[in-house]
Order: structure tokens, then C-alpha cells, then sequence
């Protein structure tokens, strides 16, 4: 350090605004730190309760570099951490994956600024995200050098010694420090819940993308679904687990005690996988009923005053809700094996169960309809066109009348031109509307994928505010025909996409 930057850090440690905004980013947070070290899971926002600033503001990119930041004296505007507390939280990442210390040791600095960071506002938080996104990389030069040597030893003897240089030549230190976070008990979740945060700004700052992909990779490998529990869950289950089911139902809003017992009855079925380091959390689970045919509509299944159905005449298993409950987890599929070992675990205790279908809403249909309806129409043949302009009160129907029509759904009659017209525009948007060779309805692809069929269309599936403003109250069954999962699998990712014969004849 030379003489002038010798007093300029000192003058600045002099001066009130830079002194008091570095005591209070470094002070020491005694209530979480006590909270961590005991074992209670202190509270971290997610992507569903975001951090604000203190003024109520969104977190803000700041115009220099991380880099440019480390190397300062002096805060600029809109930087979160001075220069020497971001030095110094650089410092305390890199003990964390020390190789001299233990596990243990290195486990137990992560928990340190684990306990930090619970009570950092976001902008504090934003800059930790950065320098673990920036700074934990592989060395550039070993990974080129021993690129060189794999490309030579390609077809010789020393081909598998090389092979293995390169590759762990590439593991960036970042992997490390992610494994010491999760040595403490609550690491594990601590970094779901980082990354659910971090989620909404990836957009906005390309500079976090390495470090979220290094947790993709991560969690896909430690919530392997090998790694996973398949759990029934009751009414005779515990209080906080029955909560957990009411906060995170994310298809059909759990409404009182009555609701959740109601979809624990002696007719019904919840599963959920759980892993081990997150034991009282399903990471997803799924609500199913046992019926004698394939349900057209949710109500009748939301009945809390319905009596339970006969067991003994269930001939089909109805899944109707499926959930995840973490928003960090993104990107990581368990949703595919959930399904298959809920239908391997109800033949075993129903073997008279044939027939595995969902229920499911149709959430991006209303509104992909209020952007395509004008080249939906000009797709009808003359007499439909006709038809459906006699319906509207206009010849020939432009979009603006189609959809005003179309508000009152649940008053057309069921030979409706609208109705029917409507009928067809959901069928196109399930079974020919994609992008990229998928559908742009989020829940047909999860299905579809998952290689189910698009069976059947249900009007007035969902009477509800919610149904109605998500698809105009329509509903779809997918179907499970075990027989040819993996056909329609096949098919999916050919491009094509399955779906029944009364589906097919609803295309435009």
C-alpha cells in the first residue's frame, strides 16, 4: 500500500457516514447466531416473501464491479457493503473451504455466516450472492492445461489418468463451499432458501448465473430421488405437517381445518418425499381420490360436506393437486418419480384401482386466448365463422366480441357457438400451442412429460374466481395409461403430443 492510499483508507475511517454504515454492516447479529447454534431454523425470506430495503425499494445493480469494489477505499452510492466488509465476507467465504480445516470446523464458519446473513438486508445479501457467484471459480490455467494433456492422451494408454485430471481440474471451489454450508444441521435448507431468493434477480444480473447453476447441480444431486422418502400423510399426522400442506397448496387454496381433513378423508390419499436433512418438509406432495370414474369437475372433490366414497367400488385414482413447496429447488425433477411411486403404492393396497388420471387447471389458457383469439378465428371455416357471429351479435366476429362473450362462461348453453368455439381454443392451446417443440401450458408439460395423454376437456371443471380467471372455468384430464407411458414419452420428446381422439377432434 502506498503512501496515498495509506491516508486516504485512514481519513476514511474518520469520517461519521463510512465509520457508522461499516459498524452496523458487521455487527454482530447475537439473537440469530443463538438461534442457528441451538438448532432453531431462523426464518429466511423466499421468492413468495421477498427482502424490501428499509425504504421499501428493490434491490439495485451498482455501477462498479465487484472487482473495482474489493480493490476501493470508499463506498459509492447505492453499494450495500463498504469495500472492507466486502474484503472481510470474502475472507470469511474462503475459510469456510479452508482444505486445512475439518469438515466439522469448516461447517461451523459456514454456520457463522449462515447467522450473519439471516439478518442482512437484502443489498447486504445481494453482495455475499456475488462474491460466491464470482470468486469461487476454477483456476483457468489448470483447467486449459489439463484440457491440453486429456486431448493429447485421447486414444493412448494415459487416456483415463487425463480424463480425470480435466475433470476435476474444472470442479470449481464453489462445489466445496456449498458442501461445508451444508454440514450444519440447517445448511441444507439455509441454501434452498438462499437460492429461491436469489431466483427473481437472475434475470436483471447475469453475474449470479454461475452460482446458480452450481446449486442446481448440487441439489440435483443431494435430492436425488434415491435419496428421497415416500410418505403418506394423514389427519393422523403431525399438527405442523398438516400446517405445512395448508402453506404450500399451491393448486387449490386450503381453506379451513374442515378443507384439509376433508382432503385426508378415509377416501382420499396425500404423499409427499422427504429428505432426510429436511425431514418435516415435503419437498412435494400430491392429493389424491379414490372414485369410481374419472372426475369432471373439482367441486364435487372439495365437498367438505360429501360423504366419503366406497372404497370398495374405487376403480380410479384422481390426482388433483400436485405441489411444490421449494421455490430454491427449482430445476430439479422429482415430480416424474412422485407419480409413479403413488401409483405403485395405491395398486398394492387397491388392486381394483384401473385407472390413473389428474384433474388439473389449465392456469395460462385465458390469457395466451387474449393474445391469439384474432388468428384463432380467422382458422374457422365460413359456416362456424357464421355461426358464432350470430352468437356475438356481430358477422363477421372480431376477437374484442368473441372474448366479451366469453365472460359468461357459465351461463352458455351447451350448444353454444362460444361455448363450443371456446372448446376449440383450449384444445389448440394444450395439444398444438408450443414453443420450442413443448407446450407453453406449464401443467402439460410436466404431465406429458411425465408421459401421461391429454384425454379429456371438462367445462365448468373449476366454477371458481380462480378457474374462471385462469381458463374461463375449464379443466383437463391427463391420463396415466401405464400400458404405454413409455410410448407417449417417445412421442413427447419427438414433438408430438399425445392426446385422445375426442381431444384430436377439438383441433382447429
Amino acid at each position: 500500500m502506498n503512501t496515498s492510499d495509506w491516508i486516504s483508507r485512514s481519513v476514511s475511517r474518520l469520517l461519521p457516514a463510512a465509520n457508522s454504515k461499516e459498524k452496523e454492516a458487521v455487527a454482530p447479529v447475537k439473537p440469530a447466531q443463538a438461534a442457528i447454534k441451538s438448532g432453531v431454523s431462523v426464518p429466511l425470506p423466499t421468492a413468495a416473501n421477498p427482502v424490501t430495503t428499509p425504504a421499501g425499494g428493490s434491490v439495485r445493480p451498482t455501477s462498479r464491479s465487484t472487482r473495482e469494489r474489493l480493490q476501493a477505499t470508499l463506498s459509492e452510492k447505492d453499494e450495500a457493503l463498504s469495500p472492507r466488509v466486502l474484503r472481510r465476507t470474502l475472507q470469511e467465504l474462503q475459510a469456510i473451504m479452508d482444505p486445512r480445516v475439518s469438515e466439522v470446523e469448516g461447517g461451523r464458519r459456514a454456520m457463522d455466516v449462515a447467522a450473519w446473513y439471516a439478518s442482512a438486508p437484502a443489498e447486504q445479501r445481494r453482495d455475499m450472492w456475488l462474491l460466491m457467484s464470482e470468486y469461487f471459480v476454477a483456476d483457468v490455467q489448470k483447467v486449459k492445461d489439463a484440457q491440453a494433456r486429456f486431448a493429447a492422451a485421447v486414444g493412448t494408454a494415459d487416456e483415463a489418468v487425463a480424463e480425470v485430471h480435466y475433470r476435476r481440474a474444472t470442479v470449481s471451489p464453489r462445489r466445496r463451499l456449498l458442501q461445508r454450508f451444508s454440514v450444519y444441521p440447517q445448511g441444507v435448507q439455509f441454501l434452498v432458501d438462499l437460492r429461491a431468493e436469489m431466483l427473481p434477480f437472475l434475470k436483471a444480473d447475469k453475474r449470479l448465473m454461475a452460482l446458480d447453476v452450481e446449486m442446481e447441480y448440487m441439489f440435483s444431486t443431494w435430492f436425488d430421488v434415491g435419496f428421497l422418502d415416500l410418505r403418506r400423510i394423514s389427519w393422523d399426522s403431525p399438527a405442523s405437517l398438516i400446517e405445512k400442506l395448508i402453506k404450500y397448496e399451491a393448486v387449490h387454496d386450503i381453506k379451513s381445518w374442515a378443507d384439509v381433513k376433508n382432503r385426508l378423508d378415509s377416501d382420499r390419499r396425500c404423499y409427499g418425499f422427504f429428505h432426510p436433512r429436511l425431514p418435516d418438509v415435503p419437498l412435494i406432495f400430491v392429493e389424491v381420490a379414490l372414485v369410481d370414474a374419472m372426475a369432471s369437475s373439482i367441486m364435487p372433490l372439495l365437498d367438505e360436506s360429501a360423504d366419503a366414497s366406497d372404497l370398495n367400488k374405487a376403480t380410479t385414482a384422481i390426482f388433483y393437486s400436485i405441489s411444490n413447496t421449494q421455490a430454491g429447488l427449482r430445476g430439479v425433477s422429482f415430480g416424474d418419480s412422485l407419480i409413479k411411486r403413488v401409483v405403485e403404492t395405491l395398486k398394492d393396497e387397491f388392486p381394483k384401482l384401473k385407472t390413473f388420471a389428474t384433474l388439473s387447471p389449465i392456469p395460462g389458457f385465458r390469457s395466451w386466448l387474449t393474445k391469439n383469439a384474432a388468428g384463432l378465428l380467422e382458422q374457422l371455416g365460413d359456416k362456424e365463422r357464421t355461426a358464432l357471429g350470430r352468437a356475438v351479435g356481430y358477422e363477421p366476429p372480431g376477437a374484442g366480441h368473441f372474448l366479451s362473450a366469453a365472460e359468461g362462461a357459465l351461463t352458455l348453453a351447451e350448444k353454444s357457438p362460444v361455448r363450443l368455439m371456446l372448446m376449440h381454443c383450449a384444445a389448440h392451446y394444450l395439444g398444438q400451442a408450443t414453443n420450442e417443440g413443448k407446450p407453453v401450458d406449464p401443467v402439460a408439460r410436466f404431465h406429458l412429460g411425465n408421459g401421461a395423454r391429454i384425454e379429456r376437456l371438462n367445462w365448468a371443471g373449476d366454477p371458481s374466481p380462480k378457474g374462471l380467471k385462469q381458463s374461463y372455468g375449464l379443466m383437463v384430464n391427463y391420463l396415466y395409461d401405464l400400458k404405454r407411458l413409455d410410448k407417449y414419452r417417445d412421442l413427447f420428446a419427438q414433438g408430438k403430443i399425445p392426446a385422445s381422439g375426442s381431444i384430436e377432434d377439438l383441433y382447429i
